[in-house]
């Protein structure tokens, strides 16, 4: 039984020395020749990957591939992977598609519905739409869209691997749906993130298609092998502001980005977590400035020990959540001398009813008093 896992990438990458590995160019009908494989052979839309994203390459596999067993979808730098992180081999794939009809990535859970999230972040109208689209050709599915839509999880990246068989199912049922929806809504308008529509909506209809299908699924890690260069590229000039102490510069150009690109901080973009903690950093530094007038970033300006040192205190603060806490937990509050701000708002990261927040932050005071009398 054969695999064959296409690698959807619009720059040049260091391919994984596998060869069930495939290099597949999409955009390539509006951008430079790489040297890989292209989209834009055959029966192909490679034309629409602005609005389609890796999309226009999960319709080039359908439409013309017919020579593997297996097929898949990972991109240049995320890979299914084993927890310890070693990218799938062909024996890994086999192995456990003898026990479940798909392989696709960890469900991420958000703070929020689907559709809030969507709302917030994308022209609703687009998401409202497809879902009309759904109810009209595919009413056995729309029930569940409606549920999922108003829960917390998605799929992402398009990511998956199954039988070719099952894989041209869903890639027929799926541009079918958004051949319709491309009547309804104009995307021309957006700019180069947001015209990604379809790339964006496909992620959670994938989840629709699997759950609606009663499909067995096995939700695998992804591992990254380079950090996404617009998350890189954030924490730079972020570091720049932090060395200059400059936090209004720090959460302008935050928000700016965050507007721009509000994928950054979803968990498969910000694999290390640094920027959600530099979130925290610019908005409990101007707090303590505000009321204490000094504030950690007086202490430190560079951008790995204040991540270093936010990370710690949420650390600490989780394990009295879980009563779990240690000398060293104490001693680190006390010793670096953490301000009750700072304590209040990283509690308020794990904590929602207030009852709990204050039994928290009540218990930390103790501790560090009685640790100041030793």
């Amino acid at each position: 039984m054969a695999v064959t896992i296409f690698t959807m990438t619009h720059k040049k990458f260091k391919e994984p020395e596998d060869k069930i590995y495939m290099p597949l160019q999409v955009g390539r009908a509006c951008g430079e020749d790489l040297g890989y494989p292209g989209d834009n052979t055959g029966d192909n839309i490679s034309a629409k990957n602005c609005y389609y994203g890796e999309l226009t390459g999960v319709y080039w596999v359908w439409k013309n591939v017919r020579t593997t067993d297996y097929v898949g979808i990972c991109h240049y730098r995320r890979y299914f992977c084993t927890e310890e992180g070693r990218i799938f081999n062909e024996n890994d794939y086999l192995s456990i598609l003898k026990d479940y009809d798909i392989i696709v990535s960890k469900k991420l859970k958000l703070n929020f519905s689907y559709f809030d999230g969507y709302e917030c972040n994308y022209n609703i109208f687009d998401l409202v739409a497809t879902g009309e689209v759904i109810r009209e050709k595919y009413p056995e599915y729309y029930a569940n869209f409606e549920k999922l839509v108003h829960e917390n999880g998605t799929y992402f990246g398009n990511m998956m691997v199954c039988d070719k068989k099952l894989y041209d199912e869903y890639a027929e049922w799926l541009f079918s749906i958004f051949t319709e929806v491309e009547k309804k809504i104009d995307a021309s308008s957006y700019d180069d993130y947001h015209k990604r529509v379809y790339g964006f909506i496909s992620e959670f209809l994938l989840m629709v298609w699997v759950e609606t299908k009663g499909l067995k699924a096995y939700e695998c890690k992804v591992g990254m092998t380079t950090e996404k260069y617009e998350t890189r590229q954030m924490k730079e000039k972020l570091a720049e502001f932090f060395r200059e102490k400059d936090l209004t510069g720090a959460k302008a150009f935050f928000l700016e980005s965050l507007e721009k690109r509000p994928d950054v901080l979803m968990e498969a973009s910000d694999i290390t977590g640094e920027l959600k903690l530099s979130m925290q950093v610019i908005a409990v530094c101007e707090l303590e400035k505000q009321i204490l007038g000094e504030s950690v970033i007086d202490r430190t300006q560079e951008f790995e020990e204040l991540v270093r040192y936010f990370n710690r205190l949420n650390n600490v603060i989780n394990a009295y959540r879980m009563e779990t806490v240690q000398p060293e937990d104490i001693r680190f509050l006390q010793e670096k001398k953490v301000s009750e701000i700072a304590i209040e708002a990283s509690v308020r990261l794990f904590c929602t009813e207030e009852e709990e927040l204050e039994r928290i932050v009540e218990e930390i005071k103790q501790d560090v008093i009685k640790q100041n009398m030793k």
